[in-house]
């Protein structure tokens, strides 16, 4: 239906960036099992701490796309709210992420591998042709930006 409104209009499509943001709460240790109590400790400091620590995430999800000639939306946020709540906030908010999520049995769940797997975890989804990054706020200070493309 889009290409023949374009071929209609003769109007070429906007494309943009729409971003949703969320935020969960999770535990994590930085550990890497490949590495000695006495590497780990050096590597990953307090991080290291085998009680682990928390973190008050901030997710800011970018969608691209063409903007819909009908809606107006690149994608609705509602449904892209209620794709994020499933996939990410009931998976990993308030979990410890070494020993709740299987994602991490082997994977050290550093701000770098987190965003990595909500990339994955959404490209399974209906947003997956939408996907332009994913922005993982540990803190304020320390953010990370996926963007496999």
């Amino acid at each position: 239906m889009l290409k023949s409104l374009r071929r209609i209009t003769g109007k070429s499509m906007r494309k943009i960036i729409v971003s949703k943001r969320v935020s969960f709460n999770a535990a994590h240790r930085l550990h890497a099992k490949s590495l000695s109590d006495a590497e780990n400790t050096q590597v990953f400091g307090k991080c290291n701490n085998p009680n682990g620590h928390g973190h008050n995430y901030e997710l800011d999800l970018e969608l691209y796309g063409e903007i819909d000639p009908v809606t107006g939306m690149v994608v609705n946020l509602t449904e892209v709210k209620q794709i994020v709540e499933r996939e990410i906030i009931e998976r990993f908010d308030h979990k410890h992420l070494n020993a709740d999520c299987p994602e991490f049995a082997d994977l050290v769940p550093t701000a770098e591998n987190i965003a990595v797997v909500i990339w994955e975890r959404l490209a399974k989804t209906k947003l997956k042709p939408y996907l332009h990054a994913v922005n993982l706020y540990e803190t304020e200070r320390n953010r990370v930006r996926y963007q496999p493309h």
